[in-house]
Order: structure tokens, then C-alpha cells, then sequence
């Protein structure tokens, strides 16, 4: 029997990922139940950590790149005492140390790493060097010198800690390892650590609580009732202040072209509508009332 014709799928998954699959695997898992033609997601979960994943379905893929660029909020498991090769517990023990720190010596840890702090990114990690992922080199026993990278801290709170677990909750933005952040915070506190484990609660606006379903529940709907769980594609850029268009002022920027409009928006993106409230996609505002379009869907009638 022919596999059936990819369906033009249009939306947002909030997926609540498992462990022991990948961010790709998921997305994959997603596309086959909703037998879509195209997908995506929003920013990488490693295969042992679980929570939030946005799935984008269709149109919504041309603006997850909005998402790579939001804050990600973790609540995130740390074994004090224990450091491996990756960094988290599925590499190799190079070391065990008894843990001695109290409480009040983990608060005043962890703040320290609030605010802009620099990080050397993992060798267990898809950053190339000399265009191969460093992952590859880790592999192969070969260490490479890597720069350490700037990335922020909005938030660290501490959870809870008993013996040698600790648990924190972390706001950051793009790019920021939480592998790094357990074995940085293990090294000021003397006795090592590493991630044990990571639940994404957050990206963005989204949050694990508000409409996340599971691959399991996605399976055990109808065919036809799984679009029921879906979110808009304009869900994605919610964030962004909204201009309503005519119809002359949506055909010309359907079409490439710049729009004139006077009292427009602050400058900066702004996500766009046409006539009947139809999301026609983003757009920048620049200069005195001027819009260019700057990331548009391919055709009317789609959500």
C-alpha cells in the first residue's frame, strides 16, 4: 500500500517531550501522526532531558526562528560530587568527591552566576570546528580549544537540596548550556557536579502547563481530532505587536513591496493581518510609517 500523500498541516504543537529521544526524533514522531508535509522545532532538548517543545507544522516553520532567539526557563537536577565526560549522567565518572556545602554556601553559589557570565561550550556539543560538530571530536578521545561564549541569567532560584541533590530552576537566554551551569556551579562549591536531570518549563511566552500534550495522548486521538490540539501559526509571534492591513496595503506586501503607512507601529517587528483578521505573516516597521515585509506566508487561507 502507497504511503498517503503529506498533508499541508499548518500550526503549533506544545510537546511535552520524553527521554531518550531527540528533538529531531519528536518532530519526526509529530509529523507522521499529523501525516504533515513539513515540521520543525523551536531549539534543541537533549535526549535525556524532557518538557516543552514547540513543534512547528506547515507555515508556522518559517517563524521558529523568533523562538531560537527567546529565553528558555529549565528546572534542572544537579548530582554535587559526581563529574563525568559530558557533563550530565550518561557520560563516563571521571571523579566522585564528598559534598560539603550547606545551604546558605549553595545561595551564595548561585548567585553568582545571575546576569551575563561567559561559558565554554561542552565538547558534547554540535558546534563545528573546522566544520565537523565537536561531538564527533569527543568521540574520538580529541579535545578542542573552544572560546567561551556570553549568555545570560535572568534568573537562578534554588529548589531544593538534600545530600547530594540539588535541584534549581533557571531562566537564560539562547545558547545557554545547562550541562556547563551544573558542572560550573559543582566547581565553585569544591566538590564537582554534573546534570542529572532537565525539564524544559518554558520558551518564550509558552509554558509546559498551558495546552502541552504528550506523543502517547497525540496517538490515542482520532486522526481527525488531533488538529484540535493545534495552536495557530501566529501563536508563534504573539509577542509582537499587531498591525491591521486593507486590502491594497496586504496585496502589496503579499507581493514584496514596502507599505507607507503614517502613525504605523514602533519601530521594529511587528506580525500583520489582513482583511477578515487573516495573519498574513511579520513584518519590520522602519523609518517614519514605513513597512517592509520580512518573513510572509506563501499563500492566503492558511492559519
Amino acid at each position: 500500500m502507497s504511503r498517503a500523500a503529506r498533508q499541508a498541516v499548518d500550526g503549533v504543537v506544545l510537546l511535552d517531550k520524553p527521554a531518550g529521544i531527540t528533538s529531531q526524533g519528536a518532530v519526526t514522531a509529530v509529523r507522521r501522526l499529523f501525516n504533515a508535509a513539513k515540521a520543525g522545532h523551536t531549539g534543541t532538548l537533549d535526549p535525556m532531558a524532557t518538557g516543552l517543545l514547540p513543534v512547528c507544522l506547515g507555515e508556522a516553520t518559517k517563524f521558529s526562528h523568533l523562538l531560537l532567539e527567546a529565553d528558555k526557563a529549565y528546572l534542572a537536577t544537579i548530582r554535587l560530587g559526581t563529574t563525568t565526560s559530558t557533563g550530565d549522567l550518561e557520560g563516563k565518572v571521571l571523579e566522585t568527591r564528598p559534598v560539603s556545602a550547606g545551604r546558605d554556601q549553595v545561595a551564595t553559589v548561585l548567585e553568582r552566576f545571575v546576569g551575563a557570565i561567559l561559558q565554554v561550550p561542552p565538547m558534547y556539543s554540535a558546534i563545528k570546528h573546522a566544520g565537523k560538530p565537536l561531538y564527533k571530536y569527543a568521540r574520538a578521545g580529541e579535545e578542542v580549544p573552544r572560546a567561551p561564549r556570553g549568555v545570560n541569567i535572568a534568573e537562578l532560584k534554588l529548589v531544593d537540596f538534600a545530600g547530594e541533590e540539588l535541584r534549581i530552576s533557571v531562566t537564560c537566554s539562547k545558547g545557554t548550556y545547562v550541562r556547563v551551569l551544573a558542572e560550573d556551579i559543582g566547581r565553585e562549591l569544591g566538590c564537582g557536579g554534573c546534570l542529572s536531570a532537565l525539564r524544559r518549563q518554558g520558551v518564550g511566552s509558552f509554558r509546559i502547563d498551558h495546552g502541552t500534550v504528550t506523543l502517547d495522548q497525540l496517538e490515542a486521538l482520532p486522526v481527525t481530532g488531533r488538529t484540535t490540539v493545534l495552536l495557530p501559526s501566529d501563536a508563534m509571534v504573539a509577542s509582537l505587536p499587531s498591525v491591521q492591513l486593507d486590502a491594497v496595503e496586504a496585496r502589496l506586501l503579499m507581493q514584496g513591496r514596502a507599505v507607507e503607512r503614517p502613525g504605523a507601529a514602533e519601530a521594529g517587528l511587528a506580525r500583520i493581518y489582513g482583511p477578515g483578521q487573516e495573519f498574513l505573516g511579520v513584518v519590520e516597521v522602519i523609518g517614519p510609517g514605513k513597512i517592509v515585509p520580512r518573513r510572509l506566508k506563501s499563500q492566503a487561507g492558511t492559519a
